[in-house]
Order: C-alpha cells, then structure tokens, then sequence
C-alpha cells in the first residue's frame, strides 16, 4: 500500500490534536495582566504538549520519509500511536489545571504509552522493510527512544513525591529530542546517492 493516505491521516489527527488543546485555553474574565495570572499552569501545560506533539509530527515525518510503503500492521501501529497522542489535550488541561501527583503521573503516562506506540510502529515499519533497509539502519536499536521511556518511567513514579520533579523530567525528555536526529535523514540521503 502507498503511505500517503497514512501521512495525510496522521498529519490531519495531529492538527486536530494542537487545535483541541489551543482551544482549551480561555481568556481571562479581565483585561489585567493579573489576571492571566491564573492561567500560567495551563499555558506551560500547553507550551509542553505543544513541544511534545510537534517532536512527534516531526519525527513521524522523518520515519515515513524513510519509508516506501505501508501494510496492515503498520496502518494498526500509527493508529495506535495516533489514540494515545488524542489524549495529550485532556492530560494537559487536567495538569493544567491541578498540577498535583495524580494528573502529572497520568499526562506521564499517556507520554509513556505514546512513545511505546511510537517504538511499535518503527519495528513494524523495520519488519515490513527489513532489517537491511532504510529504516533500520537508521533506528538501530533506537537507544534514544527507550531512555525516553526509562525517564518517562522515573517522572511517573517522581510525581507521587514531587510533581515539579516529574515535570523536570518530561522537559528533559523534550529537549533530549528537540536537538536534530539526523540519523533518518542522512540515511535516506545516502540510499538517495547511492551511498
């Protein structure tokens, strides 16, 4: 199958997904500055999210870009992928809104599960390719998405001591894949050079 219905899906849910959580944000009742101060929580909750969900438009990009074509198991795993990220804009508001132990483990979560979903459907797009090709030369064994999950892990279990912990961790997630993963990129140029 052709994976551009998948990449025209996948970046229409996406959309979606950042409109949902904009949307979630209200104006203050006045016009002071004072008054936004109530919604910094939800702001940096969003600013987050907003981080979060652009490093995986960005990186779903790049691993279809990768890819020649899609089966059935891999429609499956980014549909997968796709539930979990549907849930960013409810985690992000309840943490928003109550930055206590419970919402900052559960917006932890549905990180933990998204970058499991992501991993999955790397190694179904590496099965479906092979182990010689593209993709998995460039994913490898994919240290930087199971020391993603590692630290998600930790943030969980942290935010039942110390929510701002927690949250430090998931910013340390963020920036680890802001810094430029050009393995997939520099793959696909050299199999276009022939290298």
């Amino acid at each position: 199958m052709h994976k551009s219905r998948l990449e025209a899906f996948s970046d229409g849910v996406i959309a979606i997904i950042i409109t949902i959580m904009v949307l979630e944000l209200r104006a203050p009742e006045e016009g002071t500055l004072a008054a936004l101060a109530p919604l910094l929580p939800k702001f940096l909750s969003y600013i987050l999210s907003f981080v979060f969900v652009g490093i995986y438009w960005n990186n779903h990009h790049h691993l279809l870009q990768a890819a020649k074509s899609v089966n059935g198991a891999i429609l499956w795993a980014n549909m997968h992928l796709l539930f979990w990220l549907s849930l960013v804009p409810f985690t992000t508001m309840w943490m928003g809104e109550h930055f206590e132990s419970i919402p900052v483990a559960v917006y932890g979560g549905v990180l933990w599960v998204a970058g499991l979903a992501y991993y999955i459907l790397s190694r179904a797009l590496i099965a479906h390719h092979g182990a010689d090709s593209v993709i998995a030369k460039a994913i490898g064994r994919d240290e930087k998405g199971l020391r993603s999950l590692y630290l998600y892990t930790a943030a969980i279990a942290l935010a039942f001591f110390s929510p701002w912990i927690s949250a430090g961790l998931y910013v340390v997630v963020a920036v680890m894949w802001l810094i430029p993963d050009r393995r997939i990129e520099e793959k696909v140029s050299e199999s276009r050079h022939g290298n």
